[in-house]
């Protein structure tokens, strides 16, 4: 449970606070409808990952992700953010937010209005040509996937396409790696939302933030490595949580 006098000294960090990092995962997302994928039951459970080497040299395992992403658009196209998506591009506009680092690759963060934000992971609204880099909407191929194309070309240069996000085995964007990182060692404040805290690289940012001599909040509703640990910890429903917080 949490306190009522927790919540309002939290509350009171954030009002002082001068530079405020933020770091979501899927968690913050699930209010929106979209599953946490990798939660038990969930996409990571039920299928062994592709990989960015199998996805260029296997046709097969092409057009099984192709199937897989196809199924996740179906879930993300219509989502809207909610009160945690609003709430945290409410913070910026406030002049509050030093930064948003996201694990998540639905865009709801986009679409709630955060600007400055990091995409850790990419997003699953994009599609970009592995050959000639063309980045174009993701609707651009949806279309044609469900008319049953199985793994769409680049209509322009006939590269393999690919939804614009991390596959397993592919580096980060070192730019955005890098900005993350300076993000964490330059606030005062960080609160980690709706993240297990457990996938690298974006697991060692709130021990980055620590050494730095930040405080550290965890707003999630299973335990992380950090729980004991952080200055804050808040087990709760986390939109309603972070709307009334920075309502």
């Amino acid at each position: 449970m949490t306190s009522s006098s927790d919540s309002d000294l939290f509350r009171q960090k954030i009002q002082s606070a001068r530079r405020i990092t933020v770091l979501t995962g899927a968690g913050i997302s699930t209010e929106s409808g979209i599953s946490d994928y990798r939660s038990k039951g969930g996409l990571w459970d039920k299928f062994q990952p592709v990989t960015i080497q199998e996805f260029i040299e296997d046709e097969a395992m092409r057009k099984e992700y192709w199937r897989r992403k196809k199924e996740m658009y179906a879930q993300i196209k219509d989502a809207l953010p909610n009160a945690g998506h609003l709430a945290l591009a409410k913070l910026e506009e406030r002049g509050h937010l030093t930064g948003l680092i996201t694990q998540n690759i639905d865009g709801l963060h986009r679409r709630a209005g955060s600007t400055k934000m990091i995409e850790l992971h990419g997003t699953n609204r994009e599609v970009i040509c592995l050959s000639c880099e063309k980045i174009d909407s993701f609707d651009t191929v949806y279309g044609r996937l469900l008319e049953g194309d199985e793994a769409p070309l680049c209509m322009d240069c006939g590269g393999l396409l690919k939804p614009n996000t991390i596959s397993f085995g592919q580096a980060l964007n070192p730019d955005h790696l890098n900005q993350a990182i300076n993000w964490a060692r330059d606030c005062d404040l960080f609160i980690a939302v709706g993240s297990t805290l457990i996938v690298e690289p974006a697991a060692s940012l709130p021990a980055i933030a620590r050494r730095s001599g930040a405080c550290l909040a965890i707003i999630n509703q299973t335990d992380t490595p950090f729980s004991k640990t952080a200055d804050f910890n808040f087990s709760v429903k986390i939109g309603e949580f972070l709307k009334n917080l920075i309502d």
